[in-house]
């Protein structure tokens, strides 16, 4: 698909433009829940051309970061084991946990591997019998069908090596959450265009009709975000509340049934621990019973894991909730880069902190 329409000078001055002549007489933030939003709003610059009245906040929109630090050791836990193969994204390695990351596990010795989809680590489970081979799921709706998938294989193939520590997180709820906040000042959404095209539009409605809180789901170029920003503005300006969408070339209003379908044959809902946020109820995603011979934290009985700790100084929680911004973190481009990450919003791809320390010159001590 040629995107360069959506890269046009020209039509990105005139959005731009329109949200800057707008007047809606009071502040206005919007949140943008998608770690791909997050980066190329950084890289593209747009908050710079934003009006004064107008703030961008980055949500809690990369998976990795909103794991929380007892899933992050159970994880380290398994690997732990002798007879464990544990796989994952490459995302997760370097992200602190309480005591150890899995970058350190593999310097001690243990089997931690990469893999690029789950079904990599399928096809080791396959190649190596003798190990255990489990795949750290970690992320959000987008990932969770190629998840379900690698599992209703295995059960074909009769894998009995392979298993899933599931810590999925599913999107919209984490916003109602985020709306009852009181610390949390947000007026609309800038919607995530991933996980909408599994999901579709009908589960973010609540938030427009329960508590009049706008949204826009959005691509992921320059002109969609300004399109996204721009139509949002509209609405807060009309008084209107509604979830629409502007990523037509991407998501359709029911959005990937078949996907879904998947997905609900294989896990169901659980609670879920969200880094900053807290336990949400429903969020996560653990496997139905029939297929609990595929889930690691069962196949492997009790997991000693030790009590949690958060990192001393760390304000990823309040940058995953908006409250602080990532350079209003005292650790940000000083004890935390992406070269020696604290907390996870600077290790992966998609955090905000690491977005805004690659992105822009906001704390850096040489700025």
């Amino acid at each position: 698909m040629d995107l360069s329409g959506f890269r046009d000078p020209e039509i990105a001055r005139g959005l731009i433009d329109a949200i800057n002549s707008a007047e809606p007489g009071r502040e206005i933030k919007l949140m943008e829940v998608c770690g791909t939003h997050t980066v190329s709003i950084a890289k593209n610059g747009l908050r710079g051309v934003m009006p004064e009245w107008l703030t961008l906040l980055s949500g809690p929109g990369c998976p990795v970061c909103v794991t929380a630090n007892h899933d992050i050791d159970t994880a380290i836990a398994i690997a732990q084991r002798p007879d464990v193969t544990l796989t994952t994204f490459g995302d997760m390695m370097k992200v602190p946990g309480s005591y150890s990351s899995l970058t350190r596990e593999k310097a001690e010795g243990r089997d931690v591997r990469i893999v690029y989809s789950p079904l990599d680590a399928l096809a080791l489970a396959a190649k190596e019998p003798e190990r255990q081979v489990v795949f750290v799921a970690v992320g959000f709706e987008t990932t969770v069908p190629l998840i379900a998938a690698a599992i209703l294989r295995a059960q074909e193939a009769g894998l009995t090596n392979f298993s899933v520590f599931s810590s999925h997180k599913t999107v919209p709820a984490a916003l109602g959450a985020l709306v009852n906040d009181p610390d949390v000042k947000v007026d609309a959404f800038i919607l995530p265009g991933h996980v909408s095209t599994i999901i579709g539009l009908e589960p973010y409605r609540f938030l427009a009709e329960e508590y009049h809180v706008p949204g826009v789901i959005a691509g992921f170029e320059p002109i969609d975000i300004l399109q996204a920003i721009w139509m949002l503005v509209q609405q807060l300006m009309e008084g209107r509340a509604e979830i629409e969408i502007g990523y037509r070339r991407g998501v359709e209003p029911q959005g990937n049934v078949t996907a879904q379908h998947m997905v609900e044959q294989v896990f169901q809902p659980c609670d879920a621990d969200w880094r900053g946020i807290g336990v949400i109820p429903g969020t996560g995603l653990e496997l139905r019973e029939e297929y609990a011979a595929f889930d690691a934290t069962k196949r492997f009985g009790t997991i000693d894991v030790p009590e949690p700790k958060e990192i001393k100084g760390c304000q990823c929680g309040d940058v995953l909730r908006g409250i602080v911004l990532p350079f209003e973190c005292k650790l940000f481009a000083r004890a935390c880069t992406p070269e020696h990450p604290v907390g996870p919003c600077m290790v992966s791809s998609e955090g905000s902190c690491a977005a805004y320390y690659r992105y822009t010159d906001y704390g850096k001590p040489d700025a």
